[in-house]
């Protein structure tokens, strides 16, 4: 189970390099609003994080 744990810690944190690194930190924000979002169940933040995101990702492209 601590391996596991372990596992996804680093997977995140990589991801949130990652999004740091391509978006800045207008992409941590919208990182950010999207995980606390999911993890309180509040839709208005989760929301506006995956728009952002979208928004981001719309930009680079």
């Amino acid at each position: 189970m601590p391996l596991i744990a372990l596992v996804v810690a680093a997977l995140a944190i990589g991801f949130e390099q990652l999004i740091q690194w391509k978006y800045g930190p207008l992409g941590i924000i919208a990182f950010v609003l999207l995980t606390v979002g999911v993890k309180a169940r509040n839709t208005k933040l989760s929301g506006a994080g995956a728009a952002l995101l979208i928004l981001l990702l719309a930009q680079s492209n």
